[in-house]
């Protein structure tokens, strides 16, 4: 019969959706890096397996969730991330068009915890992304520079670095270099320029990725620092990335994520494939 899947993107992060409600898949890692891949499979920055909370007994994040479905999201390279601003919208959109929720406004299982999103009338969609926290600074080395960066934990690790120059002109080709010690599980990189005092223009390198169109979780850390540099704790930032642009608002209680999120195609894989991929 084949397996079931969808693709879409938020603000241009792309992702393969896997329906498996009752976590029947075995999700290798070298089937999400099949699937991720631009040649050989699908192509997408990540995989958003689509899973019944109440089928998982042993994941984190789901004892004492109050969700009905689970994000179970992997990374293009088959390692697993705790949480995905973009993917949760496009997740989010995907259970509303198949009518496995009931409501617009819902809880989305994570590995960071429960997401509340609202999908609105016109397809975009509300995160509430949870509290956000400022841990430190650090730097990351890229092509023979050092940027200074503030770390901040948004569910996932993310070191943002506000530039003078255009981030346009720098090469994302390669990851930049970061101290383990500050952050042993990698992290995602954003570089900002700042616009005016609300709007901020973003590149990221993400973990197990490479430089993506945009990162969710990445634009609310970048909001979250440009806050704090400033001596705030609470306000709304822009951010333009590469694929469109988003709304984030920080609260000391916690932040929200609103963008675009779009299904764009659906179809079954080949067993086959499946079995070996090629």
């Amino acid at each position: 019969m084949g397996i079931s899947f969808l693709k879409g993107h938020g603000t241009q992060n792309d992702f393969v959706l896997l329906p498996d409600p009752d976590a029947t898949l075995d999700l290798t890692e070298e089937r999400v890096r099949a699937l991720c891949d631009r040649q050989r499979g699908l192509g997408a920055d990540g995989v958003l397996r689509v899973v019944r909370s109440s089928a998982l007994t042993d994941v984190p994040g789901t004892v004492g969730s109050a969700s009905d479905w689970f994000m179970d999201y992997r990374n293009a390279d088959g390692s697993i991330a705790e949480m995905c601003g973009n993917g949760v919208r496009v997740f989010a959109r995907y259970l509303v068009d198949a009518d496995l929720v009931e409501a617009r406004e819902f809880v989305v299982g994570s590995r960071a915890g429960d997401r509340p999103v609202v999908v609105h009338a016109d397809g975009s969609v509300t995160v509430s992304m949870g509290k956000v926290a400022v841990t430190g600074t650090s730097a990351a080395m890229l092509a023979g520079t050092r940027y200074a960066g503030i770390a901040v934990d948004v569910g996932n690790p993310h070191l943002v670095t506000t530039l003078d120059t255009d981030v346009a002109a720098l090469d994302l080709t390669r990851q930049p270099d970061v101290d383990p010690a500050d952050f042993p599980n990698g992290v995602n990189v954003e570089f900002l320029n700042r616009l005016s005092d609300d709007v901020l223009r973003m590149r990221v390198f993400e973990r197990g990725v490479g430089e993506t169109r945009s990162c969710g979780t990445g634009t609310v850390a970048a909001a979250a620092a440009d806050l704090y540099a400033t001596g705030e704790d609470t306000g709304t930032r822009i951010v333009r990335i590469p694929g469109g642009e988003v709304t984030v608002r920080i609260q000391p209680d916690g932040a929200t994520l609103t963008g675009p999120a779009v299904i764009l195609a659906e179809g079954v894989l080949n067993d086959v494939w499946w079995s070996d991929p090629a």
